[in-house]
């Protein structure tokens, strides 16, 4: 398949052609080359022009993607690197003020960062963390002589205003790379109604995209310039961060990073996968692949899931429809999550919701709740419910909730609220709070399936529900052991672990 390619990202600016035929490579060469790698759909021109010519290095900014191989981000900026004979630096910047981001977060984060200097180091690609208050970008830039910065995609509101302000402060150019889904998301071209719309579609692209990463080694290796300011990625990021929210620790069942999101892969793809359409469903049961914090983090990309999935299931044709069955949740509802996130400004809102459900909860507005609890109430998992308060102390000591316990979570959310606007508002404060997968697409889609009916249809009319689809703690219960999921919740965290 030919995508459409973007404009020449370079400039008619013929002392800029002339400066890089002295190194060896002709300008149309050169324009060639970057014009090709720009034809591919992952990639995004933020600012064009053509790469500075007394430039020392090509820079990767890494913000969503956090992985030094399985990349796509990276294997641009080498192949780019090569093309100007230059070596590529990785830079991360630690910023104290990630939006709802706490101590549980970064030390998921930090472990991860270990991994990605290792990984980095052994394609000869230098990587250079940067904590606050020493993470501006465009001086790190500067201090390297950045001749183009490469970085991520991604959907979410205020990354995106980092990349809008970034590319127009810069003189350089700079181009984002769409490496944390399997099929480019520009190629998804409107907002999908539900799943059953974009499956199709995403049926129909990915056996173009299904192909393993490069992993290219630099063509230069990159030297650090003398004097260079440098923060190391094996001490805690966070300390002196004054303003950082300490109250949520980390969860000593997981450990961020590469290294171990792909232990667990291979033991998913080994040992799990054969049952996986059924044992997914049991929340009492290790039965999950349990990536989506590894993802969240961009410790371990999909496409490198999905392409181990699919290695397992050709092995072993048996395995076929538990691929199936995967591929829909890791690549069909992960992608619609992308996709709602995308193309809906108000994903975390009450308004984000389609007319039916916004007319069925204007209709039962007014209907009488036969209980209500304060926001602290539910945090503290102090309601009459002992299957949704185990599911709340899932989500508190383990930073993690079974994917049905998610969906009962948040319907019961709704139904012991005094209005829809505050379930939302208190669902993605705790789901943002509390889950290492928080702050995601997947869980703003997964809080407006369940309160508001998004990617769904209207069922049967029930109270203060209207015509949005209702849970009960006694079918829930009904449908896996959930005597055995309470008591498990009881524990300490250090003597269980789901995952």
């Amino acid at each position: 398949m030919v995508w459409e390619s973007q404009p020449s990202p370079l400039r008619n600016d013929e002392d800029t052609r002339r400066s890089f035929i002295m190194t060896g490579t002709s300008s149309d060469e050169l324009d060639a080359t970057l014009a090709a790698l720009t034809n591919d759909p992952r990639v995004t021109i933020r600012r064009n022009g053509a790469p500075d010519p007394d430039g020392r290095c090509v820079v990767y900014w890494m913000q969503r993607a956090q992985r030094g191989q399985d990349n796509h981000a990276v294997d641009l900026a080498v192949k780019i690197a090569a093309a100007l004979d230059l070596p590529v630096v990785v830079y991360f910047a630690g910023i104290s003020n990630f939006p709802h981001a706490n101590l549980r977060h970064y030390a998921f984060l930090n472990q991860g960062l270990v991994d990605v200097e290792e990984d980095l180091a052994a394609r000869d690609i230098g990587f250079v963390m940067r904590r606050a208050p020493h993470e501006s970008h465009e001086r790190f830039f500067a201090d390297v002589q950045a001749a183009i910065v490469i970085g991520d995609e991604n959907p979410m509101r205020e990354p995106e205003r980092w990349r809008k302000q970034l590319a127009s402060a810069l003189e350089i150019p700079f181009w984002t790379v769409d490496t944390d889904v399997v099929v480019p998301s520009k190629l998804i071209e409107k907002a999908q109604y539900g799943a059953y719309t974009i499956r199709p579609r995403i049926q129909r692209l990915l056996p173009d995209f299904l192909h393993p990463y490069e992993n290219l080694k630099a063509h230069r290796p990159w030297r650090r310039p003398g004097g260079l300011h440098t923060d190391s990625v094996h001490e805690d990021i966070t300390r002196g961060w004054k303003e950082l929210d300490r109250s949520v620790e980390p969860v000593a069942a997981w450990r961020g990073g590469t290294h171990a999101a792909l232990k667990r892969l291979r033991y998913f793809t080994a040992h799990m996968l054969e049952h996986y359409d059924t044992a997914r469903n049991k929340p009492e049961i290790d039965g999950s692949s349990c990536m989506s914090p590894y993802l969240h983090f961009g410790h371990i990309g999909p496409l490198t899931i999905a392409l181990a999935v699919e290695e397992a299931a050709k092995k072993h044709p048996k395995l076929r429809p538990a691929r199936d069955a995967y591929f829909n949740e890791l690549i069909v509802w992960r992608e619609l999550a992308v996709n709602f996130v995308k193309y809906t400004p108000n994903y975390d809102s009450h308004e984000c919701a389609e007319n039916w459900a916004k007319e069925t909860i204007a209709e039962h507005a007014r209907d009488e709740r036969e209980f209500l609890y304060k926001l602290a109430d539910l945090e503290h998992a102090k309601t009459h419910d002992d299957l949704w308060n185990a599911a709340q102390t899932q989500m508190v000591r383990h930073g993690w909730m079974h994917n049905v316990m998610r969906m009962y979570w948040a319907k019961k959310i709704l139904e012991w609220t005094p209005d829809v606007k505050t379930a939302v508002k208190y669902a993605i404060h705790l789901n943002d709070k509390y889950f290492l997968d928080g702050r995601d697409p997947n869980g703003y889609a997964g809080v407006a399936w369940a309160i508001l009916g998004k990617f769904d249809r209207a069922w049967g009319e029930r109270p203060v529900f209207g015509k949005i689809r209702y849970m009960s703690g006694a079918s829930t219960g009904r449908k896996f052991d959930s005597k055995k999921y309470m008591q498990q919740m009881k524990v300490l965290p250090e003597q269980v672990s789901l995952f």
